[in-house]
Order: C-alpha cells, then structure tokens, then sequence
C-alpha cells in the first residue's frame, strides 16, 4: 500500500489523495472484530475495558452486539463491490463473521475463545506488514486505541461503531456507511484525511466525569456524510446555561401525571433534573415519575420493566460534534425500548449554539429498520421555551 504524504505541521483533516499500488484490479482490505466492544452499553457500564468490567457486564445480562454489527458491514460492502479480498483476525476477530457472508479470506493471529487489546494490535501490526489497501475494525475507541498501536500511519484504517464510547474520528456513522465509505475507497474514488483517535478514562466515566485525551491520529478514508466528526463539548456561556434552563421549564410544564420521562445523558436533560431538584447522572440514563426519581442510572432491562404498561417519553440531546441522539453513549434507550414507547414519545432538546453547530441529527441504533423509520418520520426539536419544529435526521 502506498499513500500520500501530507508536508508540513500535522493537522487533522488536511485531505490528500491515496496512490493505491497493486496493478492488480483486486484490493485487500484487513477486518477486525473487537467481539466484546459495545457490551456494556444496554448494561449502563458505560464500556467493557477491563476483564472485572467485562465479567461484570455478562453477569448482568449483556449480549455480543460487534459480531451482528460486523455481519451488517461485509453484508453491505458484499452487495456494494465485489473485488475485494479480505485478511481476517482468526476466529472471533473477524474470521467468523467474513466467512458466514461468504468471503474468501486469509487468517493472521491465533483462534481464542478470549481475546485481549494485544491481540487486536498484534493483528493490526501484521495486517499493516501485509501491505493491505484498507483496515476496517468493527469497535469503539478502545478498539481504535489498539489498532492505532499496532498499525499506526502505516496503512488507511476506517472503523465501523460497535462500541459504547465513540469519541474518535476515525468512525463511519454506522455500519452501512461504513461499507459504503470502504467500497468508494477501495475503487479509489474518495481522499483520505488524518483523523483523530479520542479515548475516556471509563472509570472515571462511570463515575460520571469525562475524562477524554488525544491518542494519535490515523489515515482515514473521507466521505463528509458518512464519517462521523470528533465529539465536542458545548461552551457552558451564560447564554447557553439560560436557553437550557428555558428548554428545561418548557419540558417540565409540559409534563404528565403517570407518564414515566427516559431522560439520556447531557447537560441540556440534567437541568430538567435540577430544575425538579432531582440529581441526575450526567452521563447515564434516569427515569422521572411525577417529578420524582424512580431509576437513577438505568440500564435497558430496568428501563423496560419500569415502562410496562405505563406511558413513557424519551428526551434525548445530541453529541455536541457529531449529532448523535441514539446510539452513542446510551445504548440504554436500546431498539427494544424505543419502539415500546413509541416514535412519537421522543423528544429532542438542544440549545440554538449546539444544533448550528452540527450539520444534521444522526440515529445508530443498532436495529437499521428502526433507523429508517426514524428518518422518515424526523424527531420533534425543542430548542428555547416553546420553539418546537420538526427536524429531519440524515
């Protein structure tokens, strides 16, 4: 694989042209499956680092979401494009799931029945030796931590979110994108960018603190629809604490007797908590009963089972960057619970500051038929007291 070289002082989103070097038609892409990525999310764990978080999140009832997520991704780039050959992680890292959507492939590392983040960097170090025209990873931005220790800049890497934590830049923004991005790529028809690679202190995000660093950049392929942008922080001026305080006062007058209200994380829903002088997780999910906290940190089993048979509402806010409002970082509001409260139960609250900031909303839900359903109907927007529209979700 030979890529451009960008002159100069590095910066990220500086696009340039690729120079794939086969002769040959055919290229080849690496695939890797994280297989635990993304498990602690519908638990509220908030991520599955570590083997006592992992264990943690199994005991409670958490289900595999990379390996489905995967199979969405080379089903999608199997209809898209047929000259590509694939070099797969063994077994579980991506062997399995190419094989079951009927590619060919080569095999790097070891089968186990548990795999480590060394293994992923181990495989992506070989993978970039191997001389592969793209690097596609199926997991979040530990993951993504991983595959940039092991590959570096070496060869152009595109990662596909499974994960709980997605604060990178080097993800398409959801796994049909993703194939589409790899396709129009691997043709040789879209530049490639130096994107960063953003991790969490997951401790410390349990704890409710966001903690995030810069760990490097890698070779991204460029597609502005599909690549999803760094997540950002909204500027906390007195401006933008009194629009949420007005968003906050519309939502709680509007409130109903009974109706159990789903609120996700972010400082535009917590002032709806502290305006009902309730303490609201600031990163976690928290269920309101007529104006008193009944789950604080809810994962989707309790979430479910205080919904049932009782009228609910979802009040989500964006990520500031990237415009997320479903499966980024509350995989809690899973596909199973929002279609039980039902589409029209959803609203959206976010400060004029945050919504110019971002091109569009964005759905990832896991479920790509709910998705759909999403954008065809749009999410009811409220961004200052009484201001409501109806805003499209790309």
């Amino acid at each position: 694989m030979i890529v451009g070289r960008c002159e100069g002082n590095r910066k990220a989103g500086l696009l340039y042209q690729p120079r794939l070097g086969k002769g040959s038609s055919e290229r080849l892409m690496g695939f890797i499956v994280n297989p635990i990525a993304g498990m602690g999310g519908t638990v509220g764990l908030k991520g599955t680092d570590g083997e006592a978080v992992l264990r943690r999140a199994l005991e409670i009832g958490a289900r595999p979401i990379a390996p489905s997520r995967a199979r969405l991704f080379l089903s999608e780039l199997a209809r898209l494009t047929g000259a590509v050959r694939i070099t797969a992680g063994a077994g579980m890292m991506g062997e399995r799931e190419a094989r079951a959507c009927g590619f060919e492939c080569d095999v790097l590392g070891r089968r186990k029945k548990h795999t480590s983040a060394n293994d992923t960097a181990e495989v992506a170090a070989a993978m970039a030796s191997k001389g592969v025209d793209l690097l596609v990873f199926c997991g979040g931005d530990g993951t993504a931590r991983d595959v940039l220790r092991g590959a570096g800049s070496a060869a152009p890497v595109l990662g596909v979110p499974t994960g709980v934590k997605m604060h990178s830049a080097v993800f398409a923004v959801d796994p049909r994108a993703a194939a589409r991005i790899a396709a129009g790529f691997l043709q040789a028809s879209l530049p490639l960018r130096e994107a960063e690679v953003m991790d969490v202190d997951e401790e410390a995000f349990r704890k409710g603190r966001l903690s995030a660093a810069l760990h490097g950049y890698m070779l991204t392929p460029f597609e502005a629809n599909l690549i999803q942008g760094m997540k950002t922080a909204s500027p906390m001026t007195e401006s933008e604490l009194r629009n949420q305080a007005a968003i906050a006062t519309y939502v709680i007058e509007r409130m109903k007797p009974g109706t159990v209200y789903i609120l996700g994380p972010g400082t535009t829903t917590r002032i709806i908590a502290d305006l009902l002088d309730l303490k609201k997780t600031l990163l976690g999910v928290d269920l309101i009963c007529d104006g008193k906290m009944i789950v604080s940190d809810a994962n989707e089993r309790q979430v479910l089972k205080a919904i049932d048979r009782r009228p609910a509402q979802i009040i989500v806010t964006p990520i500031g960057g990237q415009g997320f409002v479903f499966g980024r970082g509350n995989q809690q509001i899973s596909p199973k619970v929002i279609r039980r409260v039902g589409l029209d139960n959803i609203l959206v609250v976010a400060t004029w500051g945050k919504i110019q900031g971002l091109r569009s909303l964005r759905v990832d839900t896991g479920d790509p038929g709910l998705d759909d359903a999403l954008r065809m109907q749009g999410l009811r927007l409220v961004t200052d007291y009484a201001v409501e529209r109806l805003m499209a979700i790309e």
